[in-house]
């Protein structure tokens, strides 16, 4: 899909709210075995972004969304998100193509950290603030 201002700002918020609801709702759910694969799976993200390889960090960054999404137990909102992914993961992938991987945000170590406490509002805080500084990078491609 195309989006236009009003679109990408409809997507943060909708993604704003549903993945910090997910996130929070994880945070209880959460154990050792969803966490070592987090920050296995965050780590091959952090290795995509240093070399550069956009294809990689987008699967890495989609794959630690969808591990914390399906650790919630709310499959009708992690449908929604997944949704809402298709809508704007293009555009992800063509701001990626266009700047490279060097600026790209990570808010995942704050909410590992959040998850490894087990503080649900700041897991949901990181979420929030994950999700508007992707969407911060569609929109100044706009």
């Amino acid at each position: 899909p195309v989006l236009d201002l009003e679109g990408v700002n409809e997507l943060e918020f909708m993604r704003k709210t549903l993945e910090a609801e997910l996130a929070q709702r994880a945070t209880s759910r959460m154990t050792e075995t969803v966490l070592s694969e987090l920050a296995q799976v965050d780590d091959a993200l952090n290795h995509a972004i240093d070399r550069g390889d956009i294809g990689e960090y987008l699967t890495q960054n989609y794959r630690f969304h969808t591990i914390v999404n399906t650790c919630a137990e709310a499959p009708i909102l992690a449908a929604t998100v997944d949704r809402l992914w298709l809508m704007f993961g293009p555009s992800l992938r063509v701001v990626c193509g266009r700047f490279g991987t060097s600026n790209l945000p990570d808010k995942h170590a704050d909410l590992l950290a959040a998850f490894r406490e087990g503080d649900a509002a700041k897991a949901a805080q990181a979420m929030a603030e994950d999700v508007s500084q992707g969407m911060v990078q569609i929109r100044a491609s706009l």
